[in-house]
């Protein structure tokens, strides 16, 4: 089923995030005589915590087209990368090499390849890097020609990484290794700020999709969950009584829902990073009022990745953004709507894999009810007022 009507308490507040952007064009060191070459680089740190930040870093080759590429920077004040997902990241001292996957190597022009990374950083200064290069080049911001051997810039001193690129794209990008084990005997009740040290929590219910699990933790309106790793069986997820933020959280086995939202008024939610996998039935559930956004996310093997409650006793209007993610096939659905509530679906870069066919919906519509009966589908896709994206804000590896 892809609606229930939940005893669930959510909340999420909104996160503060920081965001940089650097620009940056690029000259590729071999290919044909004066083949133009060029790129633009954005690194946008997405959100930021005592000792941990996450960034979303995009490459758009905006010159002659080019089969792979290695993005190389410094940082400035001592960061490290600790994680990252569809890309190789390897650290030598402060210059940093991001090495393509298998399946986002090829850049035609105009096109881009986004990848993420988790990182530490010394809780006083986080600046954006000043310089980026791709394949040896430094990034002049435009297009130039070169010549075959005779690159304008000296080759990178950084080594290329030990372990090549998967020869297939990871179900779900790359997944932290859990720093160490938390037995959970109950329910965690969270208030104000609760940090996991990537720890993975494990266990609470049986794995099902029974209604009456306890969830493994409850947050308070205002609270934030981050950097904690939920292991299976997870019981019922994460519960929010009102406004809150999930920040770097990772679910290794869904089996009930991920999380649930609830709160009157006009609360707000915020999911950034992290991932989820093997959700039989859905990822986020949408039971009270307000907006959930949903950013540099990663999930896999889902049935919906959000829905809005359909038969809630208690309906509202309620509104998702979902935004730098990618969901990995199997996956039904992307969004659960209600149109007769006026629900509204936002969707910008979404990455989808494995799915050929195109047979992921981007956007379901429903009219929902009150009564507890199945909500009736009304159609899918964008209508530009209630599931709101184009084409381009689609990218299919």
């Amino acid at each position: 089923m892809l609606h229930r009507q939940r005893r669930k308490s959510l909340a999420v507040v909104t996160a503060a995030a920081a965001a940089t952007l650097a620009a940056a064009g690029v000259v590729a060191t071999a290919g044909v005589a004066q083949a133009a070459a060029g790129c633009r680089v954005s690194y946008v740190v997405g959100s930021q915590w005592p000792g941990g930040f996450s960034t979303t870093v995009t490459l758009t080759n905006v010159g002659d087209p080019i089969t792979s590429w290695q993005l190389t920077w410094s940082f400035g004040a001592g960061q490290t990368v600790t994680q990252a997902w569809n890309a190789t990241v390897t650290q030598s001292g402060s210059a940093v090499t991001a090495t393509n996957a298998s399946f986002n190597g090829n850049l035609a022009t105009n096109a881009s390849a986004a990848f993420g990374f988790n990182g530490t950083w010394n809780n006083s200064s986080n600046p954006t890097p000043t310089s980026f290069a791709v394949n040896g080049v430094t990034c002049t911001g435009g297009t130039s020609p070169t010549t075959p051997g005779n690159p304008t810039t000296p080759p990178p001193t950084t080594p290329p990484p030990t372990t090549p690129p998967p020869t297939t794209p990871p179900p779900t990008g790359s997944w932290p290794t859990p720093t160490g084990q938390v037995g959970v005997n109950g329910t965690i009740a969270v208030s104000g700020v609760f940090d996991g040290g990537m720890r993975r929590y494990c266990c609470i219910g049986d794995g099902s999709q029974e209604e009456s699990q306890d969830p493994m933790f409850q947050l308070a309106a205002g609270a934030t969950l981050q950097n904690v790793i939920i292991g299976g069986p997870a019981g019922d997820g994460v519960h929010c009584a009102g406004s809150c933020t999930l920040r770097n959280v990772w679910w290794e086995d869904v089996g009930e829902d991920a999380a649930t939202f609830r709160g009157s008024g006009s609360p707000t939610f915020l999911v950034d990073g992290g991932g989820a996998r093997s959700a039989s039935d859905k990822v986020f559930q949408h039971n009270g009022a307000g907006t959930l956004t949903v950013q540099n996310f990663q999930a896999t093997n889902f049935g919906t990745f959000y829905r809005s409650c359909g038969n809630c006793s208690t309906q509202y209007k309620r509104s998702v953004v979902i935004r730098n993610s990618t969901l990995t096939r199997p996956g039904n659905t992307v969004a659960g709507i209600n149109v007769n509530y006026g629900d509204t679906a936002r969707f910008s870069g979404i990455t989808i894999v494995n799915d050929p066919s195109r047979a992921m919906v981007i956007c379901r519509k429903y009219n929902g009810n009150n009564t507890g009966s199945e909500p009736t589908q009304v159609g899918t896709g964008a209508d530009g007022t209630n599931c709101l994206y184009s084409p381009s804000d689609l990218t299919y590896r």
